[in-house]
Formats: structure tokens, sequence, C-alpha cells
């Protein structure tokens, strides 16, 4: 990927000698990480060079009557002005300055602080404008015109107040093994922003998961990207989430693929295990009697933060274990723990934020002795 605002705009940080120097770095990086616990070659699923993020957010810069898209600086001091993006999708890339035209022109710029876009892989997309004023019917008004005369949809943001033009989420398609699955995706909720990477992390964990059997229990399970597709590979599939917009979205996504044999509790990993264990009885369980299933994996996509001893140890009682970690330093630490009752079987480094720091782990652990 070639870019004019490599070396100013903090989006990119790591771009030097192209982008497979930057990929060898990360691999020689969660090599040496990784060694204790694995010493196998891991598997590098690279991203695509260019227009590879399907999600991105922008600041909105006010240069007199001007606005312009702005990314904060490398250096963290001021911002930069982008009037080009080579990471976002040709979608994005082809609406953004369109989208200012619109704007500056139906003079709706007042107080704009920020524009964030969710596309899908055929072109559908949401944009929110994020404003420092509330939003009246004449802003609705010319916010529908723009929406209509572009072919997408706005959602208007400001303190206490959203503001829908035409609908408020798109329509994924990803393709896994030559199957395609459905997804909606909803605007300002979590959703991953490399669509091409997602197919392979997918794929690779359905390929780590298709023998072993029984039920599988899933924890963090988000708007159910992963737990659809495992459905069809396990007889039944129980999959937690603390956030509801996310339980409401991946209920919708199940019936969107056709599938019915998930059940989504909304609940914490703490509270689950206290249930699962009998410490603790909750209405969002009494429709699920767990004495019915045969849980002999467990897949887990935590947060950052990872997980903490207590989920370690509840999942170190499961045979198979898959995790998929956003954060390599957490997970470092979390093998600790789960390298006392299992061994890593396969590891795999996903691409997802090319010409940076951050990279996707994927880990298959199984119970020693069991193999």
């Amino acid at each position: 990927m070639e870019c004019k605002h490599f070396g100013e705009c903090g989006a990119c940080i790591v771009y030097d000698n192209g982008y497979e120097n930057q990929l060898n770095q990360k691999l020689n990086l969660n090599r040496d990480r990784f060694k204790e616990f694995y010493t196998e070659e891991i598997s590098v699923y690279e991203s695509p060079q260019q227009n590879y993020r399907s999600r991105s957010e922008f600041k909105i810069w006010h240069d007199g009557d001007i606005i312009r898209y702005a990314m904060n600086h490398v250096d963290k001091k001021g911002v930069v002005f982008i009037d080009e993006c080579p990471q976002v999708s040709v979608y994005i890339a082809s609406l953004m300055p369109k989208l200012l035209k619109a704007i500056t022109d139906a003079k709706i710029g007042f107080k704009l602080f920020g524009a964030d876009f969710l596309s899908s892989n055929s072109g559908e997309i949401v944009v929110s404008l994020l404003y420092h004023r509330k939003l009246d019917e004449e802003w609705q008004s010319k916010a529908t015109s723009i929406a209509d005369e572009l072919g997408i949809y706005i959602i208007g943001r400001s303190r206490k107040q959203k503001v829908i033009v035409g609908q408020d989420y798109i329509t994924e398609s990803l393709n896994i093994n030559n199957e395609i699955y459905r997804f909606k995706y909803i605007e300002n909720s979590f959703t991953q922003p490399n669509s091409k990477v997602n197919e392979h992390m997918i794929s690779w964990a359905l390929k780590n998961l298709s023998n072993t059997g029984g039920d599988l229990l899933e924890l963090y399970c988000g708007a159910g990207n992963f737990t659809i597709p495992f459905a069809k590979k396990f007889d039944k599939v129980l999959a937690t989430e603390i956030s509801k917009s996310s339980i409401n979205a991946a209920k919708a996504n199940m019936f969107l693929n056709d599938v019915h044999n998930i059940e989504f509790v909304r609940m914490s990993v703490e509270e689950f295990v206290e249930a699962l264990d009998g410490v603790r009885e909750f209405r969002r369980m009494k429709e699920i009697s767990l004495d019915t299933y045969s849980i002999k994996s467990i897949f887990v996509d935590p947060p950052r933060s990872g997980m903490d001893e207590a989920s370690c140890e509840f999942s170190s009682r499961y045979d198979n274990i898959l995790y998929i970690s956003c954060n390599p330093e957490t997970l470092a630490r979390d093998l600790e723990i789960l390298c006392k009752t299992h061994v890593v079987e396969d590891m795999a480094l996903f691409d997802q934020f090319p010409y940076t720091h951050h990279v996707e782990m994927g880990v298959k652990l199984v119970k020693k002795g069991s193999m």
C-alpha cells in the first residue's frame, strides 16, 4: 500500500519496506513471545494490502467554511488532514469526497465533529455523523436528501439523540469454506473491521473444532460472528455475552442464517460460571437445561484485557479450548494458566490490522492425556 500520509497519520505506524516487512516483524515478535508454549510453525493469514477496512472513523475539522477529514498525528500533537485513505474499502473511499461536498452544499456541517463509516462487501454503507448540537427536522430532511442522492444510510448522533435516516445497519455476507453466511451489523456496535481476515479466522476456528464432537460452549460471543458457523458443526451451542445489543443482533443473525440450535444467554462470564456450578440461580437461565448439554469444547474471544484467572480455570475443565485473542500480551499471560492442564496444538497469526503493531492470534489447546 502506498499512502501520501505515511509518517504523519497515526493510523499507520509500521510501513517501512512495505507490507511483507511489517508482517515479518509481527511474526518474529510473536514467535519469541510464545516459544515457551509452542515451538512449531505459526500459521500466518495475510490481509489484503489495501482497501481492507470495512469500518473506519474520521474526525471532521473545520477550516472556515471548509470541512475536511482528519486523523490524529503520529506524534499525537495535532491532526493530519486526510485527502485519501487506502486502508478503507473501495466503497468508503469513493463515498468520502462525495459526502463532504454534499454536507457542505446542504449546509449541515455546523458543529459536525466526526464521521464513522460501516460498509459491506457489496457496497451497502451506513454513515454516522456526530454533532455537538441538537438535530432538528430541517437536518433530517437534508440528510434524507443526501442519503437518497448517494445511496447510503445516515445516522445523526448528538448527546442523547440518534436520528435514523433509512436504517442503522448493513447486511454483510461472508464466504466461509465456499458457504455464505449473512450477518446484520449494527451502527456503533462492534464488528470485525477486516472482512477478509475475519473469513480466515472463522475458517481456521472451524477446522480446529471440526472433529471434537459433543456440544460447544462459547464465551464472549458478541453478535455471533463465530457462533453461527459453529452451529452447523455441533449438535448444540450455548453462547454467552454481556452486551444486550450484541445478544439481540446474535439472535437476529441466527434466524438470518436459518440456524436453530443455539441458546444465547445475556450474562457475564463470571455469572455464567456461578450458574453452571449452582452457586446462584439466574432468571435468564430458567429456560435452559444445562443437564441436556454434553460440552467437550469451549471457544473464547475475550476483549483486549483477556480472561481473568477464574475464567481460565473454568475453561480448563474442557478437553478442547479454542482461544481467539486481539491482544497477544494478555493471551501469553492466560496461557500461563491454561498450559498447566492443556498443551497448545495449533497457533495462528491473523493480520487484522496491517501497518500497525496489532494482530489477532488463534490458539488451539488440548487437555493433557486426552490426545
